[in-house]
């Protein structure tokens, strides 16, 4: 049964920018720095302040790409294991978003999670959303953690620091040549 929610109807949004966002968040991880550089967050702040609201929709739209296409992954990597995506990925995800309480409001939890479960139900996590209303300004940070946190958590079963980086620039390579 088809529904509203499905993928298909789906934007994909600017997953380009929205990939070049969480690599570098993952790249200062990965270096062992605990804060983003002042220039690199500098320049990541331009980069937004110079979007229009069209151009702000693409890149939520983009990221909820990304939180789609990692938890699909994720799925198919648990179920070769006969282990369910929601049960492996939601309670660590949860406990990592309720670890960074300055950037992620506790109100915004459940939200970010339940844009997991959609996808891991094979749900769009933007359509899913867009039933509850406009997104808010208090669910950027939240939602970039999300898609952080999903290619991180990749990035560790794969023991790969660059898989889901890769996974999704080889996808979009592949996308364009059709």
């Amino acid at each position: 049964m088809s529904s509203p929610c499905d993928p298909e109807n789906a934007p994909v949004g600017d997953v380009g920018a929205a990939l070049m966002m969480i690599d570098s968040r993952l790249r200062t991880i990965y270096a062992g720095k605990a804060e983003t550089d002042p220039e690199q967050q500098q320049l990541v702040d331009q980069f937004i302040a110079s979007l229009g609201p069209e151009e702000v929709d693409d890149l939520v739209d983009g990221a909820c790409t990304l939180i789609y296409m990692f938890v699909q992954w994720l799925r198919m990597a648990y179920e070769d294991h006969d282990r369910d995506v929601i049960e492996c990925v939601v309670p660590s995800f949860v406990g990592s978003l309720r670890m960074m309480p300055k950037s992620i409001p506790a109100e915004s939890i459940p939200t970010m999670a339940a844009l997991v479960v959609a996808a891991g139900t094979g749900l769009s996590p933007s359509l899913w959303r867009k039933q509850f209303g406009d997104w808010t300004g208090d669910e950027m940070n939240p939602l970039e953690a999300t898609a952080f946190l999903l290619a991180e958590h990749i990035n560790r079963i794969t023991d790969d620091r660059d898989f889901a980086t890769r996974m999704i620039t080889e996808a979009l390579s592949s996308s364009n040549m059709d």
